[in-house]
């Protein structure tokens, strides 16, 4: 898609500060990799300009095929025991006090990377106490023994994704399962009431008001506390296309309906995505409408 196709909203300006090159320089040393960058995220250059980004353990490389997804689909190569450790380093070298740390999927391990999650939380506590710590995990394919271990580990956000309405799955992410990832953020609630939970869904991919409604209402009887809405793009032609541009409007509508739900932090707008400003959103302070566009 190119930037003549988009809407005014959903144009952005890059902010290549002093930051920006520090935190680039900073993923570099430490060898790490980010979804900013794996998923081509639009607000990449924001985020880095403002000394943040979030993290990616477990490669580059995932081992499912979700059509709406700009991260690799090569083969995985083995999981890097000394990527948690240097995680951790970078963290306390960029000054963070909130982190965010997501994963590729790795059907192909026994746990699915729990046992990353846990470690690099562990590390990152040892650095500071005060870091606040939010995970954005896969659905580990259900196991609770893994969710258990990532939820135990002690993050202050356990985020994961249900991406779009159940009657788009086939089609969007055919090797998920909606009430699998519903039942997900049940067991986080049932192991760590005292875990904040949180999901995201992406609009523009054909679905209806009542379906995100449905959507919504569904995560809340699931216990889920934070949601994110945010406009889908299509990273490539080899990918789904956008099937609408979602207004600003209507994305102030889908922010009233889910505090309305009673979802205690609601960041909903055109370049939301998962992690961004999740600080703010945390907080329960977050205005995306002047935040974001």
């Amino acid at each position: 898609m190119t930037e003549q196709t988009l809407p005014s909203w959903l144009k952005i300006r890059l902010s290549l500060n002093e930051r920006f090159r520090n935190t680039t320089e900073i993923i570099q040393k430490y060898r790490l990799h980010t979804v900013c960058e794996g998923a081509e995220c639009p607000n990449r250059g924001t985020c880095f300009a403002e000394g943040t980004a979030t993290f990616m353990i477990l490669g580059a490389n995932c081992t499912r095929n979700c059509r709406f997804c700009a991260v690799s689909k090569e083969q995985v190569l083995p999981a890097d025991p000394d990527e948690p450790r240097r995680i951790a380093e970078a963290v306390a070298q960029l000054g963070l006090d909130y982190a965010v740390i997501t994963s590729v999927t790795r059907d192909d391990l026994a746990d699915g990377g729990a046992w990353a999650f846990s470690e690099v939380i562990s590390l990152i506590r040892d650095k500071s106490q005060e870091i606040l710590i939010e995970v954005l995990t896969p659905d580990f394919q259900g196991e609770r023994e893994a969710i258990k271990k990532v939820a135990t580990a002690g993050p202050d956000v356990f985020n994961h994704n249900i991406e779009t309405v159940p009657r788009l799955y086939p089609t969007v992410r055919p090797q998920a399962d909606y009430d699998r990832s519903l039942q997900v953020l049940k067991e986080i609630k049932r192991i760590a009431p005292q875990v904040k939970t949180k999901s995201g869904i992406m609009v523009g991919l054909g679905e209806s008001k009542e379906e995100v409604q449905t959507v919504l209402e569904d995560l809340r009887v699931a216990g889920c506390d934070l949601v994110t809405i945010g406009q889908y793009l299509s990273p490539s032609k080899q990918h789904l296309p956008v099937a609408e541009f979602v207004t600003p409007q209507k994305f102030a509508e889908y922010q009233a309906l889910a505090y309305a739900l009673g979802f205690s932090g609601v960041a909903s707008a055109p370049l939301v995505r998962s992690s961004y400003h999740a600080k703010k959103i945390f907080a329960s302070s977050y205005t995306p409408q002047k935040n974001v566009l």
